[in-house]
């Protein structure tokens, strides 16, 4: 009789891999697996059970301990109060399902989790926090104070009030200061808020508010403007013309525009010009390639609308070629013997302005029309031809714009000057003293700013300056940054297609031949001995 095989356990042996592989996967392994996936199913199923069920503890708890707490010749009253409750259940219609249906709900309610929020900075934010405050206790201390608020070793929470980071970065911070801080003197300011912008991240711009009457100063990093807005129509009234767009915190006042692809409100800065205007006249400075062409050309876009225009393109490269026999165009001038000429018929065009509007108003009539309609006067690069004029014994250009610059307030006349930066110690003092309006362009300092500006810059520079950034100031109004829409010269070859299409939409058509210049003639204009003649010799000549 054959004999059979003992069990594999019970020989020692070992079972086959092929029992113990299924697929690639230990049988073990795989009613793990499963009976994982079992539980999360059921845990998904059961939750509101759960949730229900652990409410109804947390409810019988509180009551248990209610009763606990209510003493002895009270526990009475309360059970007859409590039956009363129960009788008026029972005999209201619908009574038990309403009381069964609201002891769930508040049971689901008392059940849910709560699991408390993590409130307070991270351990990051606390250690940046305190290397921020122990930087400031050198400047914001005394040694002879009982109860300094900045001492070695201190609170930080004492002094900082409210803070946000934005991934991991200082993007918010409010501080309260010591009374006996020089808060008043400008040096004192700009140690504590150069302190601040080291410890805090460079490469952004950061706003600085001090409450002198509060003793707090607010630090918000500030985000960088757009520069995706090209040149197009604005929604504005007549005499209001839009250097550019800044933060929208600053100004009360948001126009429809194009971002890209984008339509968005913007917070625009208006210039508003006229006889009614307290900044008549501008002055833009910036060295080259920081935009203000650019500035002036958008300008005269914006002026083309309701005025005439002027231009002197002292720098001769015939970056105003695209204005050449608009309508609306007196002249583009870029030789010296033609903004001789043009500037001299400009300021004898204000003084008959400015007689006949005196006229009219002494005999009781509305001014003439053809002194209603704005005159603008647009010098960009003056200095340059300062400099020719005098080495060619000629009189100075910039001296001819005393009259506009003094009387064009009145007789509708606005002036736009625009030169370098290193080149400002060459203006002439007419143009400094009547140019309420300024703009500077471009990476300066601070000092700079505040030379041109009349004031501090609003807030600290950048690390990457775009062509078209700076700050504005319009007369003795705050300091805002600034952003000029993208407005390239349109017969540039390194000019976009949308760029020169935004351009040209806004330009009014040619009266000669209703097409652009050609080639040869943007080449003339180019060129320094040459200058364009428009309506404006017309009328000197005759």
């Amino acid at each position: 009789m054959a004999r059979r095989p003992l069990p594999g356990i019970l020989n020692g042996s070992r079972p086959s891999v092929s029992r113990l592989v299924d697929g690639g996967r230990p049988s073990l392994a795989r009613g793990r697996d499963f009976a994982r996936t079992a539980t999360d199913s059921a845990a998904d199923v059961l939750h509101p059970l759960l949730v229900i069920l652990r409410g109804l503890r947390r409810q019988l708890g509180w009551l248990r301990d209610w009763w606990a707490r209510t003493p002895k010749d009270r526990r009475g009253p309360a059970l007859l109060l409590l039956a009363a409750i129960g009788l008026v259940v029972v005999l209201f219609p619908y009574g038990p399902y309403l009381a069964l249906i609201a002891l769930m709900s508040s049971a689901a309610w008392m059940g849910r989790d709560r699991t408390p929020v993590p409130t307070g900075p991270s351990d990051a934010e606390t250690a940046r926090l305190k290397s921020l405050y122990d930087a400031l206790v050198p400047y914001l201390s005394d040694p002879g104070d009982p109860n300094p608020m900045y001492t070695h070793d201190g609170d930080w929470q004492e002094a900082f009030d409210s803070y946000a980071f934005e991934d991991g970065r200082l993007v918010r911070l409010h501080l309260r200061y010591p009374a006996y801080f020089t808060d008043g003197e400008a040096e004192s300011r700009a140690r504590v808020e150069q302190v601040l912008h080291a410890k805090t991240g460079r490469g952004r711009e950061y706003r600085f508010d001090w409450d002198e009457e509060e003793n707090r100063l607010s630090l918000a990093a500030l985000p960088p403007l757009s520069t995706g807005i090209a040149a197009q129509h604005f929604v504005m009234s007549p005499g209001e013309t839009v250097l550019g767009f800044t933060d929208p915190d600053t100004v009360q006042r948001t126009v429809p525009v194009a971002d890209g692809d984008e339509l968005r409100d913007a917070p625009p800065v208006v210039w508003r010009t006229g006889p009614r205007s307290a900044e008549p006249h501008l002055l833009a400075l910036g060295r080259p390639g920081t935009g203000t062409t650019t500035l002036l050309r958008s300008i005269a876009l914006q002026a083309l609308a309701h005025g005439d225009v002027l231009v002197i393109d002292g720098s001769g490269t015939g970056e105003y070629a695209c204005l050449i026999g608009r309508p609306g165009v007196l002249a583009v001038e870029s030789g010296l013997a033609g903004t001789l000429a043009t500037l001299e018929w400009a300021a004898h065009e204000t003084e008959r302005r400015l007689i006949a509007v005196n006229r009219a108003r002494q005999a009781g009539r509305p001014a003439p029309e053809d002194t209603r309609r704005p005159l603008w006067i647009l010098a960009d690069r003056p200095t340059a031809l300062t400099q020719l004029a005098h080495a060619e014994g000629r009189k100075d250009p910039q001296e001819l714009l005393d009259v506009p610059l003094r009387h064009g307030r009145a007789a509708g006349v606005t002036v736009a000057v625009a030169d370098s930066l290193d080149s400002a110690e060459a203006l002439c003092g007419v143009i400094v003293a009547h140019t309420r309006a300024r703009v500077v362009l471009g990476a300066v300092s601070a000092e700079e700013t505040r030379l041109v500006l009349g004031a501090p810059q609003c807030t600290t520079s950048a690390a990457a300056v775009p062509a078209g950034r700076g700050y504005v100031r319009l007369g003795s109004g705050p300091v805002l940054r600034l952003q000029v829409p993208a407005t390239p010269d349109p017969y540039d070859e390194e000019t976009s297609e949308a760029e020169r299409q935004a351009v040209l939409a806004l330009l009014p058509a040619t009266t000669a031949s209703g097409s652009a210049p050609a080639a040869e003639e943007i080449i003339e204009v180019a060129a320094p001995e040459e200058r364009v003649r428009g309506r404006a010799d017309l009328e000197l000549e005759h």
